[in-house]
């Protein structure tokens, strides 16, 4: 299967890009998988970037299976993330409004046969996040993202997994996070040939 990951964190340290990226991209390459990354933060997103958004759109157009990696930063994923979902996902590419009545319209998905996970890392802990702010930060990815371009379907929120507390956790839930990421890999694979890797850094 044609896999693009798509990590957004300029720290390479990170768990988010040295624990979840290097795992997903390690045991895809280990099991002959094919593999093409966007790491948005090491690409130069200097204007004008329309032959770098271009080179995106195929990616994503040539891709079955996506992986999208990101921290969350001020209740959103990173500036690089969410101007790839700006300008990668642009009408005419990635949906289209199609128009119910004159004063209302709705997205039709283009991108509706793509297998899509989602790895979110949090500073936070989980409680007031999914409480007092009623879990905005999936709610709005997936909803005011994903659905417009992937269409609607429930594996849109099962397979967006949030990290939380990354900072201050102990190594051993880091493991149990990057457990459950090898356990999604050895799903999309359907195989058992799925190999352990060791926990990373405490930066989310």
């Amino acid at each position: 299967m044609k896999n693009l990951i798509i990590v957004g964190h300029p720290n390479i340290e990170s768990f988010c890009y040295n624990g979840i990226f290097k795992t997903v991209k390690n045991n895809l390459s280990k099991n002959n998988e094919e593999i093409q990354v966007v790491d948005l933060y090491r690409d130069s997103f200097t204007r004008p970037r329309k032959k770098l958004i271009k080179k995106y759109q195929d990616l994503v157009a040539w891709s079955e299976r996506i992986y999208f990696i990101s921290p969350v930063w001020w209740f959103r994923l990173t500036p690089r993330m969410e101007i790839f979902f700006d300008e990668v996902f642009e009408p005419g590419f990635a949906y289209e409004f199609v128009n119910i009545t004159k004063l209302y319209a709705y997205p039709k998905p283009f991108l509706k046969n793509k297998k899509v996970r989602t790895y979110i890392t949090h500073g936070a802990p989980s409680i007031p996040v999914i409480t007092l702010y009623l879990n905005s930060v999936k709610l709005r990815l997936v909803m005011g993202v994903y659905t417009f371009v992937f269409g609607w379907r429930i594996s849109l929120f099962t397979k967006t997994k949030q990290f939380w507390s990354v900072p201050f956790v102990s190594d051993k839930k880091r493991k149990k996070y990057l457990s459950v990421v090898l356990n999604d890999i050895r799903n999309d694979l359907r195989t058992k040939n799925i190999f352990s890797q060791k926990p990373a850094l405490q930066n989310n």
